[in-house]
C-alpha cells in the first residue's frame, strides 16, 4: 500500500477528524485514524464509538490497502511540514514510512480489523439543508444545553422537523433557546436529540459553508453527509421535556433596548453581585431601566440607569447575570426586546432585527427570587 499526498491538504482534513478522538480511550484502537485506500481515494475515519467521522481524500496511488495509524503522532508530524508532497509506504515490518523532501519517518501501525465499524442506519428519513443554516442553528442553541449527567435528554439539542419548518431547542431548566426556520422543511414529522460533541464538530466544519448537508435519521442514529465527509452518531435516548409548556403566552410588559448597551451594563454591574447567585435586579418604570446588584457580605454594590422603550406596569425582576450575558452574547441584533408577565415568571428575550427571512429566535430566562 502506498500513496502520495499534499502535506497541508492532509493536515487540514485530519485536524477536523482529530476532534472526535478522546484524550483517554478505553480501547487503544480508538487512538488511531483508519486509512482505507481504494482506487486513488483515501478514506480516513476517526471514532469514539458514539460518533464516527470519515472523509475522502484524493491521493496519487495505484494500490489498495487498509491500516490504522496513531492519530496524535501523525498530526504532530504533519504540523511541522511546510507545503510539500509526502509519500506513505507500508513496509513489511508493521510500520508505515513517510518520506518528505528532507527525511524519512516510520510509524508503527495497528490492525485495521480492530477498528469499530460505523453503524448502518436502517430505513432512515432524510432532510437536506445548507451547511451554514445548520451551523447557525447549532450555534444559537448549543450553549443553552445542560451538563447534568442525571438528565441526559437535556444535555443535547432537540431537533424537530416537519413540513412546516425546522425547530431546534436546547435548555438546562434555567435558560431555554428555540431556533426556528420556516424557509427549510422536512418531508415528514420527526424528532430526535443530538449530543453536544458531534454538534460542536459539525458547527466547526460547516460555519460559512454553502454546501448541502443531507441528514438521515432513525430512532437511534443520525448521519450527516456533505462534500466528501460523513458523520454518524448515536442519538440521546429518551423523551424531551415539553418545552412549549414553560414558555409564557401572555406577556403584557415589553421592554425594548439596545443589545450592546444592555449587555455592557449587565456585565459591569454583575461584577458587584453575589458570587453564588450572580443576581442582578432590573427595575423598570416609564422610559427608565435601573440595573443594580449587591453583595451584602462584602458591602459591594453597583447601579446603572439606561433609557429604554417600555410598555407595561412598573416592575422589578431578578435574573442570574451569567445566563442573561450568555443569551445577549448569542444574539446578533442591534436591539432586543424583553417580554415579561410577572416577577416570578420567565422573561422572553427576542432580537428585533438582524434576522434572515424565515428565521426566528426565542430565548427564555428564568428569574431569580429577589431578596428584600
Amino acid at each position: 500500500m502506498k500513496f502520495i499526498v499534499s502535506s497541508t491538504y492532509l493536515l487540514k482534513q485530519l485536524q477536523v477528524l482529530g476532534g472526535v478522538i478522546n484524550n483517554s480511550n478505553t480501547l487503544p484502537i480508538l487512538d488511531n485514524f483508519l486509512l482505507n485506500l481504494k482506487k486513488g481515494k483515501l478514506t480516513v475515519s476517526a471514532s469514539d464509538l458514539e460518533t464516527t467521522v470519515s472523509t475522502v481524500i484524493d491521493v496519487d496511488s495505484d494500490s489498495d490497502g487498509i491500516i490504522a495509524v496513531p492519530a496524535r503522532l501523525l498530526l504532530e508530524t504533519l504540523k511541522t511540514f511546510p507545503e510539500q508532497p509526502l509519500a506513505f509506504v507500508v513496509e513489511n515490518n508493521n510500520t508505515v514510512e513517510i518520506s518528505s523532501d528532507h527525511g524519512k519517518y516510520a510509524l508503527a501501525y495497528a490492525d485495521a480489523a480492530e477498528f469499530p465499524k460505523a453503524v448502518e442506519i436502517a430505513d432512515p428519513s432524510s432532510t437536506t439543508l445548507i451547511g451554514d443554516i445548520l451551523a447557525t442553528a447549532i450555534n444559537k442553541t448549543i450553549f443553552a444545553a445542560g451538563n447534568d449527567d442525571l438528565r441526559p435528554v437535556m444535555s443535547g439539542v432537540f431537533f424537530q422537523f416537519s413540513p412546516e419548518g425546522l425547530t431546534f431547542v436546547a435548555t438546562d431548566a434555567h435558560k431555554l433557546v428555540k431556533y426556528q426556520r420556516s424557509d427549510v422543511s422536512a418531508s415528514q414529522v420527526a424528532e430526535f436529540i443530538m449530543p453536544k460533541k458531534p454538534l460542536t464538530l459539525l458547527k466547526g466544519i460547516l460555519t460559512g459553508s454553502e454546501s448541502d448537508v443531507t441528514i438521515e435519521y432513525n430512532e437511534s442514529n443520525a448521519r450527516f453527509t456533505f462534500d466528501n465527509t460523513e458523520l454518524i452518531c448515536r442519538l440521546i435516548d429518551g423523551k424531551y421535556p415539553n418545552y412549549e409548556a414553560v414558555i409564557p403566552k401572555e406577556n403584557p410588559n415589553k421592554l425594548t433596548i439596545s443589545r450592546n448597551q444592555f449587555l455592557s451594563s449587565v456585565r459591569r454591574v454583575s461584577i458587584f453581585s453575589n458570587k453564588s447567585t450572580h443576581q442582578v435586579r432590573l427595575k423598570i418604570a416609564g422610559v427608565e431601566l435601573n440595573i443594580s446588584a449587591e453583595d451584602i457580605d462584602y458591602s459591594n454594590k453597583a447601579e446603572e440607569r439606561l433609557t429604554c422603550s417600555y410598555n407595561g406596569d412598573d416592575m422589578q425582576i431578578g435574573f442570574n447575570s451569567r445566563f442573561l450575558t450568555e443569551m445577549l452574547n448569542n444574539l446578533d441584533s442591534d436591539d432586543i426586546s424583553l417580554e415579561m408577565s410577572l416577577p416570578n415568571r420567565a422573561g422572553i428575550l427576542t432580537p428585533t432585527d438582524g434576522l434572515d427571512e424565515g428565521e426566528k429566535v426565542t430565548m427564555l430566562v428564568m428569574p431569580v427570587m429577589l431578596n428584600g
